[in-house]
Parts: structure tokens; sequence; C-alpha cells
């Protein structure tokens, strides 16, 4: 599979196979149907008009906020299973909200190199207290329901898919917005500015799904290898890569999105992207 190009028709085709009901965008209706019972890999809000198919971080603070305990033997599987086949090679080619960081990152501008650190810590604290900390603890007095707060107030997938779109068709909503939405707002203009300038910085720093396919991305089956037979450490794909990890020493970081710009900077075909462990 070649870089830049085959991979963006990849994240094009399975962006249109996760929202198959794009006419929705302009009835501003949202699909009911019984596809919305099963999760897309990806980060991507179910409220989206065109979306066929559940979040599993929504369906995560689902169980965590009360809603029934088969939730989250489902969200637990196939997530695991997700991410155990796929790390994260899920966020490079399937997740919707990855697809729009690298459309915008497209644009001809001065770009800028994140070097995340500490920050790298970041979604996983987003993913212990919003998904599942918050909606926890945290509960409506009449109901005994939590809130699903990472969808609530920062999420921009919700926003840019979800939000918007149905503010647009249906001028109703245009009169029920609050305080909440213009925090949600303030994230999601944040990223898009954001990902403009630097490479996946939602990705990177906030996403909790990303977290979760990080955990997985040294042991999963398809992941990258490097053989050290055909490498000269001549450090071409550091240089490549834009998210500055060195695949010849660690061709699974876990921050790594299989882009695959290391792959194809190879000389020696001494990296693979898709090797079967």
């Amino acid at each position: 599979m070649a870089s830049g190009r085959g991979r963006l028709l990849a994240q094009l085709g399975f962006f249109l196979v996760q929202n198959p009901f794009l006419h929705h965008f302009f009835s501003g209706r949202i699909y009911q149907g019984r596809l919305k019972h099963l999760c897309t890999p990806g980060l991507h809000c179910h409220s989206c008009p065109a979306a066929a198919f559940s979040c599993p971080m929504g369906a995560a603070q689902s169980f965590f906020a009360g809603v029934r305990y088969s939730v989250s033997l489902y969200v637990t599987g196939f997530l695991l299973a997700v991410g155990i086949t796929f790390g994260r090679f899920i966020c490079g080619y399937v997740c919707p909200m990855g697809l729009v960081q690298d459309l915008l990152y497209r644009t001809k501008t001065r770009k800028f190199i994140l070097r995340l650190r500490w920050l790298r810590y970041v979604k996983y604290g987003v993913l212990a207290v919003f998904v599942i900390v918050l909606p926890l603890a945290i509960r409506h007095e009449i109901s005994g329901m939590g809130a699903l707060w990472f969808c609530a107030y920062i999420c921009p997938s919700g926003t840019l898919f979800g939000a918007l779109p149905l503010m647009a068709a249906n001028t109703g909503l245009r009169g029920l917005v609050g305080g909440q939405f213009f925090i949600k707002l303030g994230f999601a203009v944040g990223v898009v500015v954001l990902s403009v300038f630097i490479l996946r910085v939602f990705c990177r720093v906030l996403c909790p799904l990303g977290a979760i396919y990080s955990l997985f991305n040294r042991v999963a089956i398809f992941r990258m290898a490097c053989d050290k037979e055909k490498c000269t450490d001549c450090a071409r794909c550091a240089d490549a890569c834009h998210l500055k990890i060195e695949p010849m020493k660690t061709p699974n970081h876990a921050e790594c999105f299989r882009c695959g710009k290391c792959v194809q900077a190879c000389n020696e075909n001494a990296l693979n992207r898709l090797h079967i462990k």
C-alpha cells in the first residue's frame, strides 16, 4: 500500500463505509437503525447525521454512567480485539477524526514539530478522568445516571460531525445552545487551528481512543517491523518521520499510526508497515 495518496484514498473509503447516510446532512436526521448497536473502530460521533455506527468512547461512557452491564462486555471485547489486531493502524487509516486532521495538515502553511515528552500522557488522563471516573462518580440525583463527560465537553468529532451539522439543518436547535456547547466548540476550534500547523495534535495529546490503541501498538498482530540485516542505520526513516520517532529502533512506538513515510524513505526496504507477528 503506497504512502500519501494511497493512505488518503483508504481513509476516504473507510469514511464512506462509516458514513453511508450523507444525505442526512441536509435533512438533519440521525440514523437510528440496527447498525447503531455496533461500534466503529475510530472516534466518530454516533450523533453525526451520516453515521451508521456508534462511537466506542460514547458506548464506554454510557456503561460507566450506568446504562447496562452488557455494554461493558461488548465495548471491552471490541476495543481489545481491534487493539490487539491493529494497534494504532486504526488511527492512521480508519478514524474519521484522523482524516480531518490529515486534510487540515495538507494546507500549505508553515509546519511545527511537536515533541510530546510529557504531553503524550495527557490522553491517558483524559481517558481515565473524562471517560471513566467522572461518568462513574457523578450521578444525577433523580435518574441516578452519570453524564457523558468526554462527549459533552471535549470531543471535537462530536462538534464537527454531530452538533454543527445538526444545528445547520435544524434551526430550532440553535436556540438551545448554552455555555457547555461553547466550551466544546472552543476545543474543536483549537484542534482545527492547531491541526493546520501540527500533525495529529488531537490524536497525540487528547484522544482517549488513541490512548487505548497505543497500549497495543507493540503487541498488535499487524505491526511495523525493521529487518536489522537490511538496515544500514542511515536514519532516513527517522528524518522522514513527522513525529520524530526512530523507526529503526522503535518501529512500534506507541505514537506511530503507520503513515508509512519511513517505509517510503528507506532505500534498503528494511521496514515493513504491515508485518504479521
